[in-house]
């Protein structure tokens, strides 16, 4: 899948790529932000705010490329394992809609994913190996040893 040209940081925690569809060319963000636990990093994708610069993860922008804007975010993961492979990545939507956008995502490339990475979706409050058509709230990524 066709991703779009990624522009990082240096410390390869924040990536930055514009969308272009039928709403026009809308700037995003990717953010790997560490949590209170070590090693442990959120994923948040959203559009980049023109007035602040900041992430908005409740904007909608319903562009056309979802394909295209999940194989970005799978880019800007393996660019981030790259530099951080002992890190593990927690990732879940801001609503359910979006947390189905990724479950879909990870289904999508979960064939091409299942050699570099383990994928994990939390069901119910437990965790287990992610599972093509159960519906989870969140997940976890860790790049495979």
């Amino acid at each position: 899948m066709k991703q779009y040209l990624l522009e990082a940081d240096p410390t390869l925690k924040v990536y930055e790529f514009t969308s272009s569809g039928p709403r026009g060319n809308i700037p995003k963000l990717v953010i790997f932000a560490e949590t209170n636990q070590a090693g442990l990093y959120n994923l948040a994708l959203g559009d980049k705010d023109p007035l602040t610069g900041e992430l908005d993860d409740s904007s909608i922008s319903n562009n056309g490329d979802s394909d295209q804007v999940l194989a970005t975010v799978a880019g800007c993961v393996y660019a981030f394992f790259d530099r951080y492979p002992d890190a593990v990545i927690f990732a879940a939507g801001n609503t359910p809609a979006r947390t189905r956008l990724y479950r879909m995502g990870l289904t999508k490339y979960q064939a091409e994913a299942k050699d570099d990475f383990e994928l994990y979706g939390r069901n119910e409050g437990i965790w287990k190996e992610f599972t093509r058509g159960v519906t989870y709230d969140a997940f976890l990524v860790r790049r495979k040893k």
